[in-house]
């Protein structure tokens, strides 16, 4: 199960490297939350997911890296890095990790931690 719940964490990365919010929706309970160390707080999945379109509109292409990730029952941590490019060509990665928290094999909460 909890391998399971691992590649359901990265599906959910790569549902948004596609811009497939419906895919991503569908891995999430219907009261998903998000929280973000940005100081905003915390968020629901679709005002998530809205706030991430809106960023995709300002790059050609997203790309999430895991660099290590760690499960145990119902929880996933993971380091990994979000590669982005511009239209001009200009390139940049974040450095974040992501906690994961499901229930009933669905996403019900995201923790995004990001380092400069």
């Amino acid at each position: 199960m909890e391998t399971e719940l691992g590649e359901r964490a990265i599906r959910s990365l790569r549902c948004l490297e596609a811009g497939d919010h419906a895919g991503m929706r569908a891995l999430c309970t219907e009261s998903a939350t998000v929280w973000h160390d940005d100081g905003t707080g915390e968020r629901t999945l679709d005002e998530q997911l809205t706030r991430f379109a809106s960023l995709a509109t300002t790059v050609d292409s997203v790309r999430f890296e895991l660099v290590r990730q760690f499960t145990k029952a119902n929880e996933v941590l993971q380091q990994q890095v979000l590669h982005f490019e511009r239209a001009d060509g200009q390139r940049g990665g974040l450095h974040a990790t992501m906690y994961f928290r499901f229930t009933g094999g669905l996403i019900e909460r995201i923790e995004e931690f990001a380092h400069a």
